[in-house]
């Protein structure tokens, strides 16, 4: 009974999410990093060599690309099960049945784990297509294409899948917060086995693959001078090519693999601890629960239209009509904004945000460019998540939108606001460009200051969550400023800012912002 009940929780749930538009978003991106892999824009090298794209090839190619982006991806993609039965009221009605907190985190790990599994379906086909369409060997062998995704994508897949259920599970874990702390370990688990050359478990899988291939290259060519690359990388001089076996599966590597199961179903198991079966006096909502009804007394008199007792009917309340010579005050709805972005925030939050206004002021010139400003621009990330989607998680939306000209008046006024955090926080490396006249780098500066806030507002209005915000803004933070990539710097910490391309880009995104609250408006 419990296996049954278990498939029909896992079944219900992923039925659910089939029918939503973010699954079909999902199988789109994966078809996406398919696409770019059969084009060759995402290639594998091991020096300036390359192996021919066969079955071995091509598979394990496309797991490397899986294991690589979907590991980050794929958790905030699933991570919203336990708190869409939360919000839908689902998670009350399961929790008046018998149904154990055990199983509950069981089932939802394999609906998660369900959801990633159908996007390495997609890239397992995806693979076959390449191997067709580049043409260097076209005869499919089924295991040195299909082993990959069974030993490596698969047990990581079921890894995310349950520590999205122990993010949601654990309260100081379930909002922003935990997504930070994924891309952070997430981050470690991509450098640490490749920094420890393998020597650390690696769940990920890169270095398993890449130290089997790097073997076979040293064998036939010599060592490489460069390791292991994966992504759009292009050599001047024809790269050397060569046939590889495949992966050699032993015993030891196999059930290194597959114990990554087990480690996902104890993970589940230790979810299911601090699951608080949706318990207001636990959960989330702790402390705003409703003050119960008073009981009326027999000899007490009934009001006739809400049936409570007469000394706890609401009173009847005459609301005073706005005049209608009113005017509109953006500064009052901009300080309404400013308190909404700001509220809850503790005193050590604004104590290191002056930490950073103090490190911007004193520290090194290239010291400020490199590493306060982009710190400075990450502190506030949870500040900023929130715009474009507070309607949508509080329930106000309706309050909102019946206001006079909402696109016009809450919008800019709701980005102004999180623009003045940027430049709150990052204010002591602005006074330190301009003292220093370095206009160029403090255009750059505005134009960051500018684009966060309107990237948070533009995705939070199409997305209604502050997730899709938080994973993007941390990979283009990490790939851009902090890994000193050019075109993705969009604050200017390389020295090689673009302001106007980054105007052009929060430009662009108002327009997306707009025209996605008007659907919302029904216009």
């Amino acid at each position: 009974m419990k296996l049954r009940a278990l498939w029909h929780l896992m079944r219900a749930d992923f039925l659910e999410r089939l029918r939503r538009y973010g699954f079909l978003v999902t199988l789109a991106f994966a078809g996406w990093l398919g696409y770019l892999v059969s084009v060759g824009s995402i290639r594998l090298w091991i020096g300036n060599v390359r192996g021919v794209y066969d079955s071995a090839w091509v598979g394990a190619l496309t797991v490397m690309v899986i294991n690589a982006f979907l590991s980050l991806a794929g958790f905030y993609v699933v991570k919203n099960a336990v708190e869409r039965d939360r919000l839908t009221g689902v998670g009350q009605i399961l929790a008046s049945t018998p149904m154990s907190r055990t199983l509950y985190a069981l089932g939802k790990t394999a609906s998660n784990l369900a959801v990633l599994g159908s996007m390495v379906v997609v890239l397992a086909v995806f693979a076959v297509i390449t191997q067709l369409l580049v043409g260097e060997d076209t005869h499919v062998r089924l295991w040195p294409l299909l082993s990959p995704f069974l030993l490596i994508a698969l047990p990581l897949m079921a890894l995310i899948a349950a520590l999205t259920v122990l993010f949601e599970m654990v309260p100081g874990l379930r909002g922003g917060f935990g997504n930070i702390v994924w891309f952070t370990l997430w981050t470690a688990c991509m450098a640490v086995p490749v920094a420890n050359d393998g020597k650390v478990p690696d769940p990920i899988g890169m270095t398993i693959v890449a130290h089997d291939m790097q073997a076979e290259v040293n064998a036939r060519f010599g060592k490489a001078e460069r390791g292991f690359s994966l992504g759009s990388i292009s050599f001047k001089q024809e790269p050397l090519v060569f046939q590889w076996k495949g992966m050699d599966w032993t015993p030891e590597l196999v059930a290194g693999r597959l114990s990554i199961f087990g480690l996902a179903a104890a993970i589940a198991l230790v979810a299911a601890l601090f699951f608080d079966r949706f318990d207001p006096t636990r959960g989330p909502a702790r402390g705003r629960l409703a003050i119960p009804a008073r009981r009326r007394r027999a000899d007490e008199p009934e009001d006739e239209e809400t049936g409570l007792p007469a000394s706890a009917a609401p009173e009847h309340a005459t609301l005073t009509p706005l005049p209608s010579g009113a005017s509109f005050r953006f500064a009052g709805v901009l300080r309404a904004e400013l308190r909404l972005a700001l509220q809850g925030q503790r005193w050590w939050w604004y104590a290191a945000a002056a930490g950073l206004v103090i490190a911007g002021l004193a520290a090194p010139i290239e010291g400020v460019k490199q590493a306060v400003l982009p710190i400075a621009w990450i502190w506030p990330i949870l500040v900023w998540s929130p715009l474009g989607n507070r309607e949508a998680r509080f329930g106000t939306a309706e309050l909102l939108f019946s206001a006079p000209r909402p696109v016009g008046r809450q919008l800019p006024a709701a980005w102004l606001a999180g623009v003045l955090v940027a430049m709150a926080v990052g204010g002591g490396v602005a006074v330190r460009l301009l003292a220093t006249g370095d206009l160029r780098a403090f255009a750059a500066w505005l134009a960051g200051a500018m684009f966060i806030p309107m990237m948070a507002l533009a995705l939070g209005v199409w997305s209604g969550s502050g997730k899709l915000f938080e994973a993007l803004y941390l990979l283009l933070w990490y790939i851009g400023p902090m890994n000193r990539t050019p075109q993705l710097d969009y604050l200017g910490a390389t020295g090689h800012g673009q302001p106007l391309v980054w105007l052009a880009a929060t430009a662009a995104l108002a327009a997306a912002a707009a025209l996605g609250r008007r659907q919302q408006l029904g216009r």
